[in-house]
């Protein structure tokens, strides 16, 4: 006895099954922290780190320093507040600042750059407070 081929419709539910399957491990892959936080470095520096000229940070909004893991906002003329710029939700480093908001680009977990509160989940732990200091007239984090 012969077998009879698979109906078209039940072949397209196994392709579209396997297909998700697919698709799942490629979200999986893009959630790693490797590639998006820097493996396996602190989240906060350990050690002193020169960010720049503080004049770089406008009186009233926030720069993010990508590289050094860390945003520094200035709430007023002189003061600065830093944070780490790593999501708390799954390491990724933030990538952007818009209107006051931190942006992480793997889930969209959005932080207030002047206080660290999470915005926007899923995150839900604040980005944890770095200390920042200004000598001869540049931004010093750590």
């Amino acid at each position: 006895m012969s077998a009879q081929p698979a109906a078209r419709r039940t072949v397209l539910k196994g392709a579209a099954a396997l297909a998700g399957a697919a698709g799942a491990g490629v979200g999986l892959s893009a959630c790693s922290t490797a590639t998006n936080s820097g493996g396996n470095t602190p989240a906060t520096p350990t050690a002193p780190v020169e960010l720049g000229p503080a004049a770089d940070v406008p009186v009233g909004g926030a720069k993010l320093y990508r590289e050094q893991k860390v945003l520094v906002s200035c709430p007023a003329e002189g003061q600065y507040k830093a944070f780490s710029a790593q999501c708390t939700h799954a390491g990724c480093v933030l990538d952007k600042i818009d209107a006051n908001e931190g942006n992480c680009p793997c889930h969209r977990s959005r932080f207030d750059v002047t206080t660290g509160k999470v915005l926007k989940g899923p995150a839900e732990t604040p980005l944890p407070a770095v200390p920042v200091r200004v000598e001869g007239g540049r931004l010093i984090a750590g």
